[in-house]
């Protein structure tokens, strides 16, 4: 088993409790509008990297998200019909993802982190791997995301002594 790594995130919609998923990197940006299917949780974009691949249940992480402000409409949708992803983790601020799990959030009490990566940070090798994301309430938006070593199951959120 090797070691645990740890990655700063700055939230803009925390996490309640531990998020657990299995990340999916992409390395161009993605538009919900036209690009996924909020019924499936699958990108529909046939131009796009991931097309075929569903986002459901997993920590999507890209550059950005693309396009129209009706992309946090579809983002809205899919997180209120479960097929949406677990997180969503940027190297840009991103506000029409924010505001997708914003209104979720604030409408129907279901919370997607939606966070931002230091852009330094090389996304290509997060692929596949197990994640948990977490808030630590230390400084408004602080947070760790702990890239796990192995296989995609994942462990219990370590405490603060840990």
């Amino acid at each position: 088993m090797g070691s645990v790594t740890t990655l700063a995130v700055a939230w803009s919609v925390a996490p309640v409790e531990p998020v657990r998923g299995e990340v999916l990197v992409v390395d161009v940006p993605l538009s919900f509008w036209g690009g996924v299917d909020p019924a499936t949780g699958r990108v529909i974009d046939r131009h796009h990297p991931l097309h075929g691949a569903s986002l459901a249940g997993r920590v999507l992480v890209m550059p950005s998200g693309r396009g129209s402000c009706s992309a946090s409409g579809v983002l809205l949708e899919s997180i209120c019909l479960g097929t949406g992803p677990a997180a969503i983790l940027t190297l840009r601020p991103d506000p029409i993802l924010v505001l997708g799990a914003v209104l979720a959030e604030e409408l129907h009490g279901l919370t997607m982190p939606v966070g931002t990566l230091d852009p330094s940070v090389d996304i290509r090798g997060l692929s596949g791997r197990a994640i948990m994301l977490t808030f630590s309430g230390a400084m408004a938006g602080a947070a760790v995301a702990f890239i796990l070593p192995g296989d995609t199951s994942v462990s219990p959120a370590p405490t603060r002594d840990q």
